[in-house]
């Protein structure tokens, strides 16, 4: 018997070491990435009215994977936005992807693309709503194509409301583009112009309003390739919402300037569309976003880091690339 418990010691000395012990084992105060394990790319993030966290992400779980949690950290498989039946159906064999959740007008409103690899003139962007964070969503169809909006490969849309209007953001490798939108969120105003903002090198655009600046995030280099994702965070600003937005150095991210937030480690690489910026209850900001684990590369999983802001008012994460461990957000 004590020559057993020996070797069970050692043996979790030896998975400790090697930083193999579960999430179980864990200090209660931290956590460790991947959030999930399961491949959630494009991740969506909202707090709902009953005081929990729900999050979307494009569907390798068919009809778009809902979760909840109540600490950003723990999440439970809630169901899917949509049903086979009731899944939008404007692109017949298009995958929905990068959700955007928000809440308008009493509704859950969750914005969708709907594409095929390669389909960068029939992809388009459409609109869903609920009344509950978990749906059922009622789809109301596409608010419209690559080849009517004649932005070529119009996908990875981003809704915001500026001073009283609703605008909604898109674009992937082809310029970022912004609208506005009609009172209820539910299609584009009449009469109403796109607007270039950003140039070719980005897509999944996350704009974020702090001091006088508008953040804008958004990811460059490939997302799809495995391990050899070359996928990475970053930013620029702005005092205006519609730009123009500038790196660190002050190239314009219209002539595709852009200033590094996530880049890869040893472990997770091709690291970026990140969600919505959380704050916990200690004022600390918290980001998600997708990656591949180089140790069990299936997929793109969900990675949680804590999201910081320097001195002169640019954003970052500790070392540059996802945190292996890290202390959790507080509620």
């Amino acid at each position: 018997m004590k020559i057993f418990q020996k070797l069970k010691f050692g043996l979790i000395l030896l998975l400790t070491a090697s930083g193999y012990l579960g999430k179980a084992q864990l200090p209660a105060n931290t956590f460790q990435n991947p959030v999930i394990s399961k491949s959630l790319p494009d991740p969506t993030i909202i707090k709902a009215k009953d005081g929990y966290f729900y999050l979307y992400a494009t569907e390798n779980i068919k009809n778009v994977p809902i979760y909840k949690s109540s600490n950003l950290v723990d999440w439970d498989f809630v169901g899917t936005a949509f049903t086979k039946e009731s899944r939008p159906s404007f692109e017949p064999k298009g995958g929905i992807w990068a959700p955007d959740i928000n809440y308008i007008n009493g509704k859950y409103v969750l914005y969708y693309s709907m594409s095929v690899w390669g389909g960068e003139w029939t992809c388009g962007i459409g609109v869903a709503v609920a009344d509950k964070p978990e749906g059922p969503f009622d789809d109301k169809g596409k608010l419209f194509r690559s080849n009517e909006i004649g932005v070529q490969n119009s996908i990875d849309q981003f809704y915001i409301e500026h001073q009283g209007k609703k605008y909604l953001f898109w674009g992937s490798f082809r310029g970022i583009y912004a609208i506005e939108l009609a009172e209820d969120g539910l299609s584009l105003k009449p009469g109403a112009d796109k607007k270039q903002i950003a140039g070719t090198a980005f897509e999944g655009t996350y704009i974020h309003k702090r001091g006088k600046y508008y953040y804008l995030f958004a990811s460059v280099g490939t997302c799809c390739e495995g391990v050899k994702s070359t996928y990475k965070l970053v930013v620029g600003r702005s005092k205006s919402l519609f730009g123009p937005y500038v790196d660190k150095d002050g190239k314009l991210m219209m002539q595709n300037g852009y200033s590094v937030v996530i880049n890869s480690n040893e472990q997770f690489v091709g690291n970026g569309h990140n969600s919505e910026i959380v704050q916990d209850k200690k004022g600390n900001n918290w980001i998600f976003y997708h990656g591949v684990d180089t140790q069990n590369p299936k997929g793109r999983i969900l990675l949680l880091d804590q999201l910081q802001w320097d001195k002169s008012g640019w954003p970052f994460v500790q070392n540059g690339t996802p945190s292996l461990k890290a202390n959790r957000p507080q509620f």
